[in-house]
């Protein structure tokens, strides 16, 4: 728990009695490797912080899963508009390894936000961190080259090439495992 302090503290000063009443909705959950979190057609009930591990967000399908996101250790992560909306999720959610969540549930983040100081900027923060990082993927799938995108995750994310099986940075940047490997060899 402590982890997620600090990540806040970086955002914004928290007061004992900010903390108290974040911290007591905290739940720790632990899933296995290839968990699915969140199943399409499922609404998102929880915003959760990464303790440990990592998970995909994606959209089944017959052949090749499409990924479109990754969130790692010390990190938030969610279906955030199905959160958000409270709606049934266009997509799943995954964990790649053994992960410890802290979570949050709908109702209970609400509270935090009409009752402390810092929820609602944290929540501004946040969201706005999610909205940069969506922003430059569709930026980048716009503009960039698959090479291009690769070598980027080297400096942008370089977390990415280090843990994460290369069929899903494959689906990640938008070609086959096969194109990847082509790429890979290409600059290496």
């Amino acid at each position: 728990m402590n982890q997620i302090k600090s990540y806040l503290e970086q955002i914004v000063p928290l007061s004992d009695s900010d903390w108290e009443l974040f911290s007591s909705k905290l739940v720790k959950t632990e899933f296995k490797k290839k968990t699915t979190l969140l199943k399409i057609g499922k609404i998102e009930r929880h915003l959760n912080f990464i303790e440990e591990g990592s998970i995909r967000l994606y959209l089944p399908k017959v052949e090749n899963d499409i990924t479109f996101g990754f969130c790692f250790k010390g990190q938030f992560m969610s279906a955030y508009d199905s959160f958000l909306t409270q709606k049934a999720s266009t997509y799943q959610t995954e964990t790649l390894t053994k992960t410890t969540l802290w979570r949050l549930n709908y109702n209970d983040l609400q509270e935090i936000y009409k009752k402390t100081e810092i929820g609602n900027i944290i929540g501004r923060v946040t969201a706005e961190n999610l909205f940069l990082l969506k922003s430059q993927r569709e930026m980048s799938l716009l503009n960039d080259s698959a090479e291009e995108r690769y070598l980027k995750l080297f400096t942008d994310r370089p977390q990415l090439i280090k843990e994460i099986p290369l069929k899903y940075l494959a689906s990640y940047i938008g070609v086959t495992p096969q194109a990847l490997s082509r790429i890979r060899k290409r600059i290496t």
